[in-house]
């Protein structure tokens, strides 16, 4: 026979049961993307069910009224509507969560930075200093609220005692709707362990040969920490700023609980508490979901403030990882 096995008369194509390169490499293929989908499953399910699901929900119930007990009844825009024009709380909510995203974060930064770099330059009793400014960042939110709120008492508290006693103003702190929101960012700032750590890391990793190499040229300590130090730990300030963000747009627990010690009904559970006290100055847009949505059962319109949070969130995010990558362009 002058025909190989396995091969067809004039053409020597191969035998047609045998795969083809190209049904080879589909299924090569296949293999690869059922390999990759396995390994990212555990992500995968975790971004459906504690993202992706929620958030749909959140909007599919925003155009829906609902009050947890009825089925759900398409109510169009009224939701919206209500919350950006009728509820009378919404916008001031809205101030007092951004003036805390404004001043909170970067002084929180600011501050945490600052404590990081004088502790990298102390000789002797480093570690004093680390464990005393850490050990505030480990107390529970509730037991460092109150005992600030005791503190910071216009009548008893020792804070105002000391300040009457050299003769300066006392500010009514907590019941004072002027100071409750630098109260609160005094609080936030006595725990700032967390930032502190986490810059002190970065500034013990800049190369010295840099330092050395300004120095030489003359560079002075403020010309170091422009020139060297800001470039080195630029991202870790980005982290530090983008998740304070995060963090202060879902800010509840401090404010509630020193508006209820300032208004004298923290130890009354069973009492009904408008959240914001004094006068509203408190009262933040994750109090403003809890308030419509467990306490007022209009979860239609819990819906829309956890949105308007949500995009908030992400468009400041978005803005700040922008500028970032175009001072880092300009840099390069």
């Amino acid at each position: 026979m002058s025909l190989a096995f396995g091969t067809r008369k004039g053409t020597g194509s191969t035998d047609p049961a045998a795969p083809s390169t190209q049904h080879l490499l589909r299924r090569k293929r296949r293999r690869e993307a059922a390999r990759t989908l396995a390994f990212l499953s555990p992500w995968l399910i975790g971004f459906s069910v504690f993202f992706l699901y929620p958030l749909i929900s959140t909007v599919y119930f925003s155009f829906m009224k609902y009050n947890g007990f009825s089925a759900p009844a398409f109510s169009g825009l009224k939701n919206w509507d209500y919350v950006l024009n009728d509820y009378p709380s919404f916008w001031q909510g809205l101030r007092n969560t951004l003036w805390l995203v404004v001043i909170m974060v970067s002084l929180r930064v600011t501050f945490g930075l600052g404590i990081g770099l004088l502790i990298t330059k102390v000789k002797t009793g480093a570690g004093f200093f680390r464990t005393a400014f850490y050990l505030p960042y480990l107390a529970p939110p509730v037991a460092a609220t109150v005992s600030f709120a005791f503190l910071l008492n216009p009548g008893t508290g020792p804070v105002n005692h000391f300040l009457g006693e050299i003769g300066l103003p006392q500010p009514g702190w907590f019941a004072d709707p002027t100071w409750s929101k630098p109260a609160l960012t005094m609080l936030a700032m006595w725990g700032i362990g967390d930032l502190m750590v986490i810059f002190m890391a970065s500034l013990l990793d800049v190369p010295k040969e840099q330092y050395e190499a300004a120095e030489l040229d003359g560079a002075g300590s403020f010309q170091r920490f422009r020139y060297v130090t800001l470039p080195n730990i630029s991202p870790i300030i980005m982290f530090a700023v983008v998740t304070g963000v995060i963090q202060t747009m879902q800010y509840y627990t401090q404010a509630i609980v020193a508006g209820k010690v300032a208004g004298g009904i923290a130890g009354n559970s069973g009492q009904q508490f408008e959240p914001g006290f004094p006068q509203g100055s408190t009262w933040t847009l994750p109090q403003m979901v809890y308030n419509l949505g467990f306490q007022h059962f209009n979860y239609g319109a819990a819906c829309v403030v956890a949105l308007v949070l949500f995009a908030i969130s992400m468009a400041v995010t978005s803005i700040l990882l922008r500028r970032k990558s175009g001072f880092m362009a300009n840099d390069d």
